[in-house]
């Protein structure tokens, strides 16, 4: 799929948002890539349809959308100080096209607005290439983290202050 930059939109989850099926496989899909590779697996792989709607209650979410085209995802979790970022997914065939960068500004536009000056996320130790593609969109370490039962950092915590 050849997506034009002009064709994609992004917009907050509108509240009668029903695709919760397609919007867990898009998810899924754009998470495949780590499977066997990042220990432990993704927590994506325990959401279904029931609970990614019910987390859309409690985070702020904002879609790329071309059409009637699924793109991708952003979720943004308020903390008393920043905006926890996560499950940012693009689907295989939109990415390159910028809907990862043009999802994270949507959420920084969102930060500014909520007066929170930092976004936070966490990016796999295994992950070189996203930890990467984070630092060029200005986030830094801050932190590196185990998963519980794990006695090796298995996540980098990475903050981007909001100018």
């Amino acid at each position: 799929m050849t997506i034009s930059p002009d064709a994609i939109a992004i917009a907050r989850m509108p509240p009668d948002f029903s695709r919760w099926d397609e919007l867990l496989a898009l998810i899924l899909d754009a998470f495949a890539y780590m499977n066997g590779v990042i220990d432990p697996p993704s927590s994506a792989l325990k959401l279904t349809p029931a609970n990614l709607a019910a987390k859309t209650r409690e985070e702020a979410v904002f879609l790329a959308t071309s059409g009637e085209h699924l793109l991708g995802c952003v979720f943004a979790a308020s903390q008393p100080d920043h905006f926890y970022v996560g499950k940012l997914a693009v689907a295989r065939g939109a990415q390159g096209a910028g809907v990862g960068r043009r999802l994270l500004e949507a959420v920084e536009r969102y930060a500014r607005e909520s007066g929170k000056p930092v976004l936070e996320l966490q990016a796999r130790i295994e992950l070189t290439g996203n930890q990467h593609a984070f630092r060029k969109l200005g986030f830094a370490e801050t932190a590196r983290t185990a998963h519980a039962g794990y006695d090796r950092p298995t996540s980098i915590t990475m903050r981007k202050v909001l100018a």
